[in-house]
């Protein structure tokens, strides 16, 4: 991912951080996942929930609310690397899970989340 896509990501998701933040903790708290994954895209997708819609508030991505479940449930990761995305996965309190997509591919990122 270029410095510039990346810049404009931590811009876009800084706008949205309070809306991401509150889907982390409902999927914890919830006791859906353990591993709350952000997808991050800007084409239309069929994975997770849609959280913030980027088109319609003129922002280059949107984002979708997923799960670690999810992902193995769709062969994006398979179940033999379950167990090293678990050992990567950053703590929820200081980080979000971003899955991005973009015409350079997909790569997993670990963005931190704001000081409070």
């Amino acid at each position: 991912m270029s410095t510039t896509k990346f810049i404009q990501l931590e811009e876009d998701l800084q706008d949205y951080s309070f809306t991401i933040e509150k889907a982390q903790q409902a999927i914890i708290d919830q006791e859906v996942s353990k591993y709350p994954i952000f997808v991050v895209h800007q084409h239309e997708i069929e994975l997770g929930v849609l959280l913030v819609d980027g088109t319609n508030l003129g922002l280059q991505w949107s984002i979708n609310a997923s799960t670690l479940e999810e992902f193995l449930s769709k062969q994006i990761i398979q179940p033999e690397r379950v167990e090293s995305f678990k050992q990567v996965y950053k703590d929820t309190d200081q980080y979000f899970c971003c899955f991005v997509l973009s015409e350079l591919g997909a790569n997993f990122i670990f963005l931190p989340k704001e000081a409070k």
